[in-house]
């Protein structure tokens, strides 16, 4: 049985797949601000989680080719690692 998809169903999915993003980035703050080392593994803990959740949600956009990602070419990678690498050594 195939399942049909429809733009109600890619909306929800690109809202569920931003919401992800927005508290994998608030559990990655409070884990790194946290005094509590039992608190920051529960975080941490937590975190994992949303990160997997957020993976999935990514895979099945991208399996029906809702979320493209444009791959780098090398000579983008060169420049950025380049730029790190620089920023390193001054800092």
């Amino acid at each position: 049985m195939s399942v049909q998809y429809s733009m109600a169903d890619k909306e929800l999915l690109t809202d569920s797949l931003n919401s992800q993003k927005f508290i994998t980035d608030k559990y990655n703050t409070f884990a790194s601000e946290c005094s509590s080392p039992q608190l920051r593994t529960a975080f941490m803990d937590i975190l994992q989680e949303e990160h997997q959740l957020q993976a999935e949600l990514f895979d099945e956009m991208n399996s029906k080719g809702w979320y493209q990602v444009q791959m780098a070419d090398s000579n983008q990678i060169s420049q950025t690692k380049t730029k790190f690498q620089q920023e390193s050594a001054q800092g």
